[in-house]
């Protein structure tokens, strides 16, 4: 592929990917037994991800999907978040369980659950692949965590930056002559 000579290393391979997401799934079918759900992609990084988890898990799911939005085209969260496109499906007195590529600084996770309880849900849990625990700015952590990773600007398997790389199957480290 042409844009792997972006690619400074690869942190996560496609078959580490693989298993996680299966023992993610025996996690969450423990957790959930059997009750339906309300899986919500946060988009467009995660789509991914939910893709493969979705086809894994065994109890009885909704899908719906967000896009928010706190990067624009730019390496850094502006902290501005933006709701591009809200749930479609009432949620209120159901488990949610919002699915994730990235928790990164958390100032959009945390915005993103506080105006989902505004809905009256029975739950809201969260979801996600990659855990950049070195970036948090808000005191919040994934109930179902992927992989924790150093503090580097990371993409494929769903993430980009300025909507490239998405469609490579690992997770690999954007060099930085790319972004800076």
């Amino acid at each position: 592929m042409i844009i792997e000579k972006d690619v400074d290393r690869i942190l996560v391979s496609k078959s580490e990917i693989a298993k996680r997401v299966k023992e993610l799934a025996l996690e969450m079918d423990e957790f959930y037994q059997g009750e339906e759900v309300v899986l919500v992609c946060i988009l467009k990084g995660a789509v991914t991800f939910f893709s493969d988890l979705v086809r894994s898990v065994s109890f009885p799911v909704q899908f719906d999907f967000m896009c928010v939005s706190s990067y624009g085209s730019g390496s850094v969260s502006t902290g501005d978040v933006q709701i591009k496109k809200d749930l479609s499906v009432d949620i209120s007195g159901k488990n949610v369980l919002l699915v994730e590529d990235i928790l990164d600084t958390g100032n959009t996770m945390m915005a993103l659950i506080e105006l989902l309880k505004e809905r009256n849900p029975k739950d809201i849990k969260l979801c996600t692949f990659l855990n950049k625990p070195a970036r948090r700015e808000q005191p919040i952590e994934a109930d179902f965590c992927g992989f924790d990773i150093p503090d580097e600007f990371v993409i494929g398997y769903g993430l980009d930056y300025d909507e490239r790389y998405r469609q490579m199957p690992y997770i690999g480290v954007l060099k930085r002559e790319v972004y800076e």
